[in-house]
């Protein structure tokens, strides 16, 4: 059966709606959360209590200062795995707490 010109595959009708109701920056959050442990290490990971996103900025809650002290200058690190992770260019800036 031939497909018409005028007919979309599900992944590019998913992805319009994605875009047209301006969900890709949640979704790419919500998918970073849940791979969190793979993208920066277990240990970063398991002393982090707190991750989101708003407005381009990655906010950090961690339960240890030497670490939160440590990551403080690794911050430019942190942008490349998390934009890599995304494939896209879509955190500026880490904050840490």
């Amino acid at each position: 059966m031939e497909r018409n010109s005028n007919q979309e595959s599900l992944g590019e009708v998913i992805r319009k709606l994605i875009d047209s109701y301006g969900l890709q920056n949640k979704l790419s959050e919500v998918q970073l959360v849940k791979a969190w442990e793979e993208v920066v290490g277990a240990s970063i990971a398991r002393h982090t209590t707190e991750i989101y996103v708003k407005n381009g900025t990655l906010f950090l809650r961690l339960d240890s200062s030497v670490l939160r002290e440590e990551l403080s200058y690794g911050k430019d690190r942190i942008l490349e795995l998390v934009n890599g992770f995304a494939g896209r260019t879509w955190v500026t800036e880490v904050v840490i707490r």
